[in-house]
C-alpha cells in the first residue's frame, strides 16, 4: 500500500510534500520518499526507511 501527495507551483515544493506525507504517516508506512525537479530540470529522488522525520533529516543534509 502507498500514499501519494503532490505539489505543483513556483514555491519550494519540499515543505508541502513533507507536510502531506506527515498527514499520511498514521497509516503505518515504513518508508518515505520525494522526487523533486531542480532548477536545471534534473529529477532528484530521495528515499529513506522509517518515519517521515527520517526523510526530513536526510534531505536537509542535501543541497536542494
Amino acid at each position: 500500500m502507498c500514499g501519494i501527495t503532490a505539489y505543483a507551483g513556483k514555491e519550494n515544493a519540499l515543505p508541502f510534500l513533507l507536510q502531506g506525507l506527515e498527514k499520511l504517516e498514521y497509516r503505518g508506512y515504513d518508508s518515505a520518499g520525494v522526487a523533486l525537479i531542480s532548477d536545471n530540470q534534473q529529477l532528484n529522488v530521495y528515499k529513506t526507511k522509517g518515519k517521515v522525520s527520517e526523510l526530513e533529516n536526510f534531505v536537509t543534509q542535501k543541497d536542494i
